[in-house]
């Protein structure tokens, strides 16, 4: 699965950054909007918040993702249909204003 996840990080390595105000950090109700959507659709595999363990021991806690590539570089994935190398993971395609509330959100909670 980290596999998967990064080539498709390095696939997309300069997309561009959506839903962020001018202190990089994204506006409080994208953020709050993103936060839901991961909730919804992602909780019950990966860790989404700031803490706790992922349920599926395979998914990456959400606010480690910056370790390994850009948050930003999801974009792109989130738009055409984000995959992943193993069968319990659904596909999931999101609109830009969701994607912007997603990428905003995952910045957010992203560890240093």
């Amino acid at each position: 699965m980290i596999r998967a996840i990064l080539a498709v990080a390095a696939a997309l390595w300069a997309a561009p950054v959506g839903a962020q105000d001018t202190d990089g950090k994204g506006d409080a109700d994208a953020v709050r909007r993103g936060e839901a959507l991961l909730t919804k659709n992602c909780a019950s595999c990966h860790a989404v918040g700031r803490t706790g363990a992922s349920p599926h021991a395979e998914a990456p806690p959400f606010r480690t993702l910056s370790q390994n590539y850009p948050v930003e570089a999801l974009e792109e994935a989130l738009a055409e249909g984000l995959q992943s190398g193993h069968p319990d993971m659904p596909e999931f395609t999101f609109d830009p204003d969701q994607i912007g509330d997603l990428i905003a959100y995952l910045k957010s909670v992203q560890q240093p």
